[in-house]
């Protein structure tokens, strides 16, 4: 049986390929500090299964790897320091601490003994600096030439440390895939992002009233979460993914933000007027990414059309997140 470990694996992206994974028929340790991530009846049905296990420990700490056996076929170290306030607010902590998470997990990796791949989630961030500096062509290939935005911006901090953590998987010698995911969403995702965002000011708004959209004219591919953890898991699991690196996300349906702001007034059943606030600063005008290399790779296409997964979405944060709002 593989066995795989995640790391983050009550975050969003690694709760979602837990289930997935145990799908395939792994044998899957999911390893979290649970500060972002939450223990909540979806992760007490994992942990009924045998073939799941939860370990509250930090990465960052250099005596958590001493507690995990030999065996580990797959490790996706989806650990990190993520989010534009978090990032802003110590954006030395993000350096140090993605720096040295990967750093502690390359070293234990290389004491496994069955290790067939390492999966590093990058970021779509990474492109950032040659998109403001640079033409950039959109769809963006994963060969785009990487430009450092700049370094005075503390959201910088995010993107070098990505950059900096693939080339240490590319130089680590393991059996490394990279992944750099794009507008990923999907239920369990926070609140921090444009959907769950809108989707709560809509679903609090009264009837009749506003939605205020930022960013209204850029422009964004979205792709829902199972969508993209189906992906990761056939590239990791391919002969064809080591040593490389993908972008994952969709490339069809490039959606204004002021269109999302339409649809997400639609799926939660609203008639809205929609205001339009002014862009965020740091966001790109438009972000598409090219996914031929991981379609091609992976042999799946994402395929959960936007207001599929907005319905998804929408119903898991009213059940779970945003409570009953007296005008609802």
């Amino acid at each position: 049986m593989s066995k795989a470990l995640v790391t983050g694996g009550l975050g969003f992206l690694g709760y979602h390929l837990s289930v997935r994974l145990l799908a395939a028929g792994f044998e899957v340790h999911a390893l979290d500090n649970g500060r972002r991530g939450s223990i909540d009846d979806a992760v007490e049905r994992l942990c009924a299964d045998r073939r799941y296990r939860l370990t509250l420990g930090d990465v960052s700490d250099p005596q958590t790897f001493g507690g995990l056996d030999d065996g580990y076929t797959h490790v996706f170290h989806m650990a990190a320091i993520v989010g534009v306030s978090n990032v802003a607010a110590e954006p030395f902590r993000v350096l140090v601490e993605n720096t040295t998470t990967l750093l502690r997990v390359i070293s234990w990796a290389r004491g496994q003994s069955a290790l067939q791949r390492l999966v590093f989630p990058s970021t779509s961030e990474v492109y950032a600096g040659t998109l403001e500096a640079f033409s950039m062509p959109i769809p963006t290939p994963e060969d785009t030439p990487l430009a450092v935005a700049d370094m005075d911006r503390p959201r910088t901090s995010y993107m070098l440390s990505k950059i900096y953590g693939e080339a240490l998987c590319g130089f680590s010698g393991l059996p490394c895939t990279i992944i750099r995911p794009h507008n990923i969403y999907g239920p369990r995702m926070g609140s921090a992002h444009v959907i769950p965002e809108l989707l709560e000011r809509a679903h609090r708004a009264p009837e009749g009233g506003t939605l205020t959209v930022y960013s209204p004219s850029h422009t964004r591919t979205f792709c829902y979460v199972d969508d993209a953890v189906e992906l990761v898991v056939r590239l990791a699991t391919s002969p064809d993914g080591i040593g490389r690196t993908f972008n994952v996300g969709s490339t069809d349906h490039e959606t204004p933000i002021a269109r999302l702001g339409e649809l997400v007034a639609r799926t939660v059943g609203k008639r809205l007027t929609l205001a339009f606030g002014p862009d965020t600063e740091g966001s790109p005008a438009r972000r598409v990414p090219d996914v031929g290399a991981a379609v091609s790779v992976a042999r799946f296409m994402p395929e959960t059309p936007l207001a599929d997964g907005l319905r998804r979405t929408y119903a898991w944060y009213r059940a779970h997140a945003f409570g009953s709002a007296a005008a609802a």
